[in-house]
């Protein structure tokens, strides 16, 4: 265990890309770092033992879902996040803005939050800047998100200045709601969330705003909401860089294997994303030759591993013909079998990044795994 309340060294560069660690009191975090998503407390189908075999240093929990079921004070008086799930490493909670706003169909955004409908029993809620602090501070998150405003797709400049605006905004009474939390404060961190849409100008005033106020990381917000990569990469050219080169910088929701490569050619550090545990869950498998659908037919009698080269547990031990066998069933066994490869999968992924940055080959790296993961 780490002394350190939160820190993060650069160990080694390669290009815009850097390996590191955080280290923070509950132990390290080997950057670039992929978290599993654990929305209700839970990454789907798997034990949290078993998700920290696969490599995770860190896992995702979401306030809008936790204050809402089974509610933030209840974790509390249960003794927090991590002791309720039983996941004593570090946890990372997003501010809840996102969900809000795309799984409520009732919602009215003012200066003060957002107010909204449960998207399970219509209960009305208010979620605020102070208000996701204090959630987040009751389920005792080891790196707190500033509360902000997803700005849509597709949107006007000016709809997303005026958006970017208000999240900075929040991102100031964010800050002050976590400073006010007494001990939490002292053992946890906090990182702002930089908004502004594809434009270039609008992330520099933000990533200024954010600067000031002062975080301990930084997050790429507002990217992988429909842009598509090329126009997420073309973000990410200029985006990371106008961002404090000495602190974590964390793309939000990110994402397809070729997205993460891209982006940590791009100087990101952390990324988080549903798509291993939901694809697995549907019966898609990511591989070093690419992705395959375990359903198809011509699996049904296929002797041979899910990827020949993983050597993760499913891999060595089952054959795509039963994992086939237990997904066209509807077997819950063939969801967890599913989900745990593909987590070890994006774990050796983030671990042939960073060795590669350490060894300076990242370029020859990221062009070989590309080669081969569209080579069908």
């Amino acid at each position: 265990m780490s002394n350190a309340r939160f820190s993060f060294s650069i160990a080694a560069t390669d290009g815009a890309a850097r390996t590191g660690t955080i280290s923070m009191l509950r132990g390290e975090i080997r950057t670039p770092a992929f978290m599993p998503v654990g929305t209700a407390a839970t990454v789907k189908a798997m034990k949290p033992a078993d998700v920290r075999a696969s490599g995770a240093d860190i896992i995702l929990g979401n306030t809008y879902h936790l204050m809402l079921r089974p509610g933030a004070e209840r974790v509390a008086r249960l003794g927090g996040l991590h002791g309720f799930m039983q996941w004593e490493r570090p946890i990372l909670t997003d501010s809840g803005g996102y969900q809000v706003m795309s799984l409520s169909a009732l919602t009215r955004l003012t200066e003060e939050g957002v107010a909204f409908s449960s998207h399970l029993d219509g209960s009305k809620h208010m979620l605020s800047p102070e208000r996701s602090m204090e959630i987040q501070r009751l389920l005792g998150s080891d790196i707190v998100m500033a509360f902000d405003e997803c700005t849509k797709n597709g949107v006007a400049r000016d709809a997303a200045a005026l958006s970017m605006e208000r999240s900075m905004r929040w991102a100031r009474r964010s800050r002050e709601g976590f400073d006010a939390g007494g001990e939490h404060a002292d053992r946890s961190a906090l990182f702002g969330i930089q908004q502004g849409a594809l434009d270039e100008d609008l992330r520099l005033r933000s990533a200024q705003a954010l600067t000031e106020i002062g975080f301990d990381g930084y997050a790429v917000g507002g990217l992988a909401v429909g842009e598509g990569q090329e126009a997420m990469f073309a973000t990410l050219d200029f985006a990371p860089g106008q961002l404090p080169a000495h602190k974590p910088r964390y793309l939000m929701g990110v994402g397809k294997p070729d997205d993460i490569v891209g982006a940590v050619e791009r100087g990101i550090d952390m990324f988080d994303c549903v798509l291993p545990t939901r694809s697995g869950r549907n019966g898609q498998a990511f591989t070093w030759n690419g992705p395959v659908n375990i359903r198809n037919a011509r699996h049904a009698e296929d002797q041979g591993s899910l990827d020949p080269v993983c050597g993760c547990p499913v891999c060595a031990t089952w054959s795509r013909a039963y994992l086939h066998h237990l997904v066209r069933s509807g077997e819950m066994l063939g969801a967890m079998l599913m989900t745990e490869h593909n987590l070890h999968f994006y774990q050796a992924l983030m671990s042939g990044l960073r060795a590669s940055i350490a060894e300076g080959r990242l370029t020859a790296y990221a062009n070989e795994f590309r080669a081969r993961y569209h080579s069908r």
